[in-house]
């Protein structure tokens, strides 16, 4: 059904990538953030938007080695590589996601819970000079947001921004630290 080189997305996750291996235990795909990841072949669909431009790009290099009038590039010219984007450090802060059970927690316990990863994820973060983190913080009546950002801001040279809506919805914030060289 899919083949090596096909592009592919999640039907349950949100991931998309390119198929990098087919065997009979699943196929092992390449997501966009560079992850290597397992599914069933029933867990995925063809990603027709990438597959279409993939076919058209593949068909447009066959008619441009066949035509003699297109000029190829000398060989000893290297093309430019693109500086690959890092993607943020995410730190999902929902209570289920931080603590096998929270019954019997109050508001209080799990928000400080919350606060006290958020500062040691972004404490982390600044160590190993990693530049963007990602809170997922959720919607909910907002006190976690409010917190954050009050906490956030304590911290000098971080600038603080909304997270990709495209990604996140509203229920997230991104956190940018400028790195220093290192001289």
């Amino acid at each position: 059904m899919y083949k090596v080189g096909d592009f592919v997305m999640a039907i349950d996750d949100d991931v998309q990538g390119k198929v990098i291996e087919v065997s009979a235990s699943g196929v092992l795909i390449e997501s966009q953030e560079g992850f290597e990841i397992s599914y069933q072949p029933n867990e995925l669909v063809l990603d027709k938007s990438k597959q279409e431009s993939l076919d058209f790009s593949s068909n447009f290099s066959k008619l441009a080695t066949e035509n003699t009038s297109f000029k190829k590039r000398p060989k000893n010219t290297k093309p430019q590589k693109r500086q690959k984007e890092v993607p943020p450090m995410e730190v999902d802060l929902h209570i289920h996601k931080l603590v096998k059970k929270s019954k019997g927690l109050s508001n209080f316990d799990m928000l400080n819970i919350q606060l006290d990863t958020a500062k040691r994820q972004l404490d982390f973060a600044m160590s190993k000079r990693i530049q963007r983190v990602v809170f997922i913080h959720g919607v909910g009546q907002g006190v976690l947001r409010a917190e954050l950002e009050y906490l956030f801001r304590g911290y000098e040279n971080i600038q603080i921004s909304e997270g990709d809506y495209r990604k996140y919805g509203v229920g997230a914030m991104e956190i940018y630290i400028p790195q220093k060289e290192l001289g």
